[in-house]
């Protein structure tokens, strides 16, 4: 008989990835939970690698949407102006910048993270006249040219199959450890004529590192860095493609730092329900765009603009970010108890918010523990540079009862890994 993948193994690409992971055909979806054609449930700490934080085919934004359809509202608009669009660029302005005094004009770029960085690169370089952009180590911007070109990974930047050009990479806060200050190394280098350091047009980064290993910048670093900005003139951009939303428990990654970023990059969960959609946030003194500069077919995707302001509604009160908090303080409890439980194995724990993970000392531990929490019927997969971060990322709606539920399996899933390494090591665990 045909395996369950058969029609994807014959008919799909083979650059597919996450199935090969997950073995199976999934059927349904709510909130934190989803089932295959056998029945099985899974608890998903992934949540479409963080465009669904909202959970699956939530009920108050899928109402919105089948209003919508069954009125006949317009789906596809290029960048004409409709209601949905007009609800959503005024809910966002009411609901999320203005009570955080932010003074942004809203960007429609192609649906897609990627075609964010892609905008903010070049708004950036448009608006200052030069091309360089400082990034860092560890970082992911996306699988696109000018994106990739600012990604550190080397086996996503080998995909390219060009020379990737116009970035200058630096190391990311504790890329040496905690004692050296990588800001200074920047300031230093961007100062001396002799650096072989274009001046740039933009420095971009992530607050936490999401693919990169789930490595956190420290708030005075970020300060540091977004002063060097300010004082050389140098446009400050935050990808918060993945962070953003309130995945570390504020809408804005930034925002218990208190940057002012010159342009942020929002895709993923602003579609609110695992739509296409994405944002480039642009000071408007840096909006100097002519018309049609950047465009793209799908960047008036009225479904997602009516799921976005749906979403939004869950940041008029704290109740949300009250939850993350709460639900944080659970997962961080368990990784810190499993790190204790197994310290041969585990290094660290690393994270933020409702993105939180165990470092492993032999990286392919990481995937081991995905395979196995899996078959004990939990979704979460890894990160970092040698795949060495097993990653918690559920959804920031998850029930407190199904967060702990799928806590108890990777329990058991590590109990099962690595039962005896806490007692006898590594080797003699044959792991």
């Amino acid at each position: 008989m045909p395996g369950a993948l058969d029609v994807f193994d014959r008919l799909e690409s083979e650059v597919r990835s996450y199935c090969r992971s997950f073995q199976t055909v999934f059927t349904k979806a709510s909130n934190a939970r989803v089932w295959d054609k056998a029945g099985k449930e899974y608890i998903d700490f992934f949540a479409g690698a963080g465009a669904l934080n909202y959970g699956h085919n939530n009920p108050r934004i899928r109402a919105k949407l089948i209003e919508y359809l069954l009125a006949d509202g317009v789906t596809h608009s290029l960048d004409m102006a409709t209601e949905a669009k007009e609800t959503f660029l005024t809910r966002f302005h009411a609901f999320i910048l203005e009570p955080r005094k932010l003074d942004y004009k809203v960007m429609f770029p192609g649906p897609t993270g990627t075609n964010s960085v892609e905008s903010a690169l070049k708004i950036a370089r448009k608006a200052t006249g030069r091309t360089n952009v400082i990034c860092f180590t560890n970082a992911f911007h996306g699988m696109s040219l000018g994106s990739l070109a600012a990604t550190g990974n080397a086996f996503k930047r080998k995909g390219a199959g060009v020379t990737l050009g116009g970035t200058t990479f630096m190391p990311y806060d504790q890329y040496f450890g905690t004692r050296i200050d990588t800001a200074l190394m920047l300031e230093k280098l961007l100062d001396d004529p002799g650096s072989g350091i274009d001046r740039p047009a933009a420095v971009l980064l992530e607050t936490l590192q999401g693919e990169g290993g789930l490595n956190e910048a420290r708030t005075d670093w970020l300060r540091r860095v977004e002063r060097i900005c300010r004082d050389r003139g140098i446009l400050f951009i935050i990808d918060d493609v993945q962070m953003g939303c309130g995945r570390t428990g504020t809408f804005f990654s930034f925002e218990d730092a208190g940057l002012s970023p010159d342009i942020v990059c929002l895709s993923k969960s602003i579609g609110g329900y695992g739509l296409p959609m994405a944002l480039t946030l642009i000071k408007p003194e840096y909006d100097v765009w002519r018309p049609g500069e950047h465009n793209g077919t799908f960047r008036g995707n009225n479904l997602g603009f009516v799921a976005a302001s749906e979403a939004l509604d869950y940041w008029r009160t704290p109740e949300l970010e009250l939850a993350v908090a709460a639900s944080s303080r659970i997962i961080l409890e368990f990784l810190h108890r499993m790190a204790a439980k197994y310290p041969k194995a585990i290094a660290e724990v690393r994270g933020k918010g409702l993105i939180q993970g165990l470092v492993f000392r032999e990286p392919s531990h990481a995937a081991r523990l995905s395979k196995t929490a899996f078959k004990h019927g939990v979704i979460l997969e890894t990160s970092g540079p040698k795949d060495e971060v097993a990653k918690l990322m559920p959804p920031l709606t998850i029930e407190e009862h199904v967060l702990k539920q799928g806590l108890d399996r990777i329990e058991a899933a590590l109990h099962e890994m690595l039962g005896s390494v806490k007692l006898a090591g590594t080797a003699q665990a044959g792991v």
